[in-house]
C-alpha cells in the first residue's frame, strides 16, 4: 500500500480522478474529434428510427400508400446504414483511444516510478504497485474504450430523444421528466456508497496479487518448507475477502439499477396511459403515439444504462485515483536546478565527513554516526564488520540512494548533493552480493553495465570475469533468453555475469560486496586475479567477508554501531586484540 504520506482518500473517491485519464487522452484531438463526430451521428441515427416509423404509420394507410411505404422504408436502410457505419467508426476510435491511453499511462506511471528513491520502495510493496500498473490500467482501459463511449453514447440519445419527446407531445414529454428527479435521487444517494465499495474491491484484487507474486518468486521456499497448504489456504482467504468486497458492490449497484429502472418505465407507463387517451380523443395520431413509445424506450433504456455506467465510472475513477496516488509521489532524491559537474579527469577520491545517518524506515537507529573516512584515488579498502555495522550503507549513501541528515559525502571534491545524481552513479560499478539477472538474454544483463558496448566489449568482459566459458555453452549464446532472475544459471554464474557487468562499466570507482562470495575455489581464483588486475587504477570499496579478500586491500576499516573502530592492515589489527581479530577468529577461520 502507498504509504500514509503518499495517500489521499478523498481524491481517490471521486469522477474527478479521471481527469489523468483526460490529460493523457487530449493528446489526440484527432481520435477524440472523429470518435465524437460519430458518436453524435449514431445516437442522431438511433433517434430518427422512431420518427421513421412514425411516417410509415402515418402514411402507410392513406392514399399511395404503397409509394409512401416504399419511401419510409429506404429512409429507414438509410438509417440503418449510416447508424451501422458510424457505430463502426465509433468502436474503432473509442477503442484504439483506450489502448493507447493506457499505454501512455502506464508508461508515465514506470517512467515516474523510475525517479523514485528507494525509501518509496521500502514502504510500497512493489507487488502492490505492479498492481496498480496492470489491473487497475486495465479497469482504466475499459473505462475509456467502452464505458465514456457507452455514457456519452446513452447520454446523447438519451437527451436527443427528450427533445424528440417534446416535438411529438410537449405534455406528454413534461410529464415524462417529472419522472426524472425520481431517477437522479437513489444515484446520488446511493453513488457514495458504491464508489467506497469500489475503492475496497480493488483493494483487495490488489492484494491478490501481490500476494501471487510474493509467492510464485519464493516458490522454492514454500515447498522446502513444505508449505504448500498454508499458502493455498492464505491466497483462498484473500480470494474470498475479495470476492465478499465484489458482492457487496454488486448489490447496493443491483439495488440502485431496480430502483432506477422501475421508477423509469414505471414513468413511461403512467405517461403512456395519458397518451392512449389523447389517441382515443384524436389529439395525436396513431404514429406519434408509436414514435413517443418508441423514443420513451430509447430514452429509459439509456438514463437505465446510465446508471450502470456510473458504477463503472466511479471504479474507473478509483483506478485512476490510485495511479494518481505513484504520479503524485515527488523523488527525494533529485539532481539540483545548477548542478555541480563532477571534475575531469576522473580521480575516483571519496570523502565521508562527520556524516550522520538513520533509514527512514528505522528512524530510532542510527545506521552511521559521525562516521568521516577518506579514500585516496586508487586505494582498495576492506570494510569488515558484524551485520549491522553499516558497511552497507556506506554503498547506499555513496550512490545516492539517501543523503546523510548530518555532514557531507564527496566524489572528487564534489558534495553529492550538489551534483547529478545520474553523473555520480555513473562513475561507480557495482557488484552485489545478492546478483540481480533480469529476465532478458545475456547480451542485454551484460550490456547494463553499458549499453552501447557492442560484442567484443562483451566478449572480452566475460573473458576476464571467467563467464566466457559457459555463456558460449548457452543455446544461443549471448541471445539466449536467461529465465526471471537467472533461473538457467547457477549461483557462481550469475555471480560472474554480475563481475563481467561490472567490469563493462568501467568505472573509477568499485564498490564489491564480496564479489566472489558465491565462486567456487577455480572460478574464484580466475575472478580475484582479473579484480585485482582493474582495481589497480580504481578506487574499491569491498565489504569483505573472506581473509583473502581482507589481505589483498591495501587497508582494512572495521566498523561497528556504524562507526570506525579500527583501521590499519591485516598484521597490525590482529596484532591489537580488538574486534578484527575477533571476527577474524570467528569468520575467517576457514579461509585461514
Amino acid at each position: 500500500m502507498v504509504s500514509n504520506a503518499a495517500v489521499a482518500p478523498p481524491p481517490t473517491r471521486r469522477i474527478g480522478n479521471l481527469a489523468l485519464v483526460w490529460r493523457h487522452a487530449k493528446r489526440y484531438p484527432g481520435q477524440i474529434a472523429a470518435a465524437w463526430t460519430a458518436l453524435a451521428i449514431t445516437s442522431a441515427a438511433t433517434i430518427a428510427i422512431p420518427y421513421s416509423f412514425k411516417r410509415i404509420i402515418d402514411r402507410g394507410f392513406g392514399a399511395n400508400a404503397g409509394e409512401a411505404v416504399a419511401g419510409a422504408f429506404h429512409y429507414m436502410l438509410m438509417i440503418v446504414a449510416v447508424l451501422a457505419i458510424g457505430t463502426a467508426v465509433r468502436f474503432y476510435f473509442v477503442s484504439w483511444l483506450g489502448e493507447r491511453v493506457v499505454a501512455d499511462i502506464r508508461t508515465s506511471v514506470q517512467r515516474h516510478l523510475l525517479t523514485l528513491s528507494p525509501r518509496f520502495f521500502e514502504e510500497n510493496r512493489p507487488s502492490e504497485i505492479a498492481s496498480r500498473l496492470t489491473a487497475d490500467t486495465a479497469q482504466i482501459e475499459m473505462v475509456v474504450g467502452t464505458t465514456v463511449s457507452v455514457a456519452l453514447r446513452n447520454a446523447f440519445t438519451g437527451i436527443g430523444g427528450l427533445v424528440y419527446l417534446f416535438a411529438i407531445s410537449p405534455k406528454l414529454a413534461g410529464l415524462l421528466c417529472l419522472g426524472i428527479p425520481l431517477v437522479i435521487l437513489p444515484i446520488m444517494l446511493l453513488g457514495r456508497r458504491v464508489r467506497n465499495y469500489s475503492r475496497t474491491s480493488q483493494d483487495r484484487v490488489a492484494d491478490v496479487g501481490s500476494m501471487v507474486t510474493e509467492t510464485l518468486g519464493a516458490m522454492k521456499i514454500v515447498q522446502a518448507f513444505g508449505q504448500e497448504r498454508r499458502e493455498a489456504e492464505r491466497f483462498a482467504g484473500a480470494v474470498e475477502a475479495t470476492m465478499a468486497a465484489a458482492e457487496r458492490r454488486i448489490i447496493l449497484r443491483a439495488v440502485m439499477t431496480a430502483i432506477v429502472i422501475g421508477l423509469v418505465f414505471g414513468s413511461i407507463t403512467l405517461v403512456l396511459w395519458e397518451g392512449a387517451t389523447d389517441v382515443a380523443a384524436g389529439r395525436l395520431s396513431g404514429g406519434s403515439i408509436a414514435a413517443f413509445v418508441l423514443t420513451g424506450g430509447i430514452v429509459a433504456g439509456a438514463f437505465g444504462a446510465l446508471t450502470e455506467v456510473y458504477g463503472e465510472l466511479l471504479r474507473g475513477a478509483g483506478a485512476a485515483g490510485r495511479l494518481a496516488e505513484l504520479m503524485s509521489e515527488t523523488p527525494e532524491i533529485a539532481a539540483p536546478a545548477h548542478a555541480v559537474a563532477l571534475p575531469q579527469p576522473e580521480r575516483g577520491e571519496i570523502t565521508f565527513e562527520h556524516v550522520e545517518f538513520r533509514y527512514p524506515t528505522r528512524p530510532d537507529t542510527a545506521a552511521l554516526h559521525d562516521f568521516s573516512l577518506r579514500v585516496a584515488p586508487g586505494e582498495t579498502v576492506a570494510l569488515v564488520g558484524p551485520s549491522g555495522a553499516g558497511k552497507t550503507t556506506l554503498f547506499q549513501l555513496l550512490q545516492r540512494f539517501y543523503d546523510p541528515a548530518q555532514g557531507r559525502l564527496t566524489v572528487d571534491g564534489v558534495d553529492l548533493r550538489d551534483a547529478d545524481p545520474g553523473e555520480v552513479r555513473a562513475r561507480i560499478a557495482m557488484v552485489p552480493q545478492e546478483t540481480v539477472i533480469f529476465g532478458a538474454s545475456a547480451r542485454d544483463n551484460l550490456r547494463y553495465g553499458r549499453w552501447e558496448a557492442d560484442d567484443e566489449a562483451l566478449w572480452a568482459a566475460a573473458e576476464a570475469a571467467n563467464a566466457a566459458k559457459f555463456l558460449r555453452e548457452l543455446p544461443q549464446g549471448l541471445d539466449t533468453f536467461l529465465g526471471e532472475g537467472g533461473a538457467r544459471l547457477s549461483g557462481g554464474q550469475r555471480q560472474r555475469v554480475a563481475i563481467a557487468r561490472a567490469l563493462l562499466r568501467n568505472a573509477p570507482i568499485l564498490l564489491l560486496d564480496e564479489a566472489t562470495s558465491a565462486l567456487d575455489a577455480e572460478s574464484e581464483r580466475l575472478v580475484q586475479e582479473a579484480l585485482e588486475r582493474l582495481m589497480a587504477d580504481r578506487t574499491t570499496l569491498v565489504i569483505a567477508h573472506r581473509l583473502a579478500t581482507v589481505r589483498a586491500a591495501d587497508r582494512i576499516v572495521v566498523m561497528d554501531g556504524g562507526r570506525i573502530v579500527e583501521q590499519g592492515d591485516h598484521a597490525a589489527l590482529m596484532a591489537r586484540s580488538g574486534l578484527y581479530a575477533r571476527l577474524a577468529s570467528l569468520q575467517f577461520s576457514e579461509a585461514a
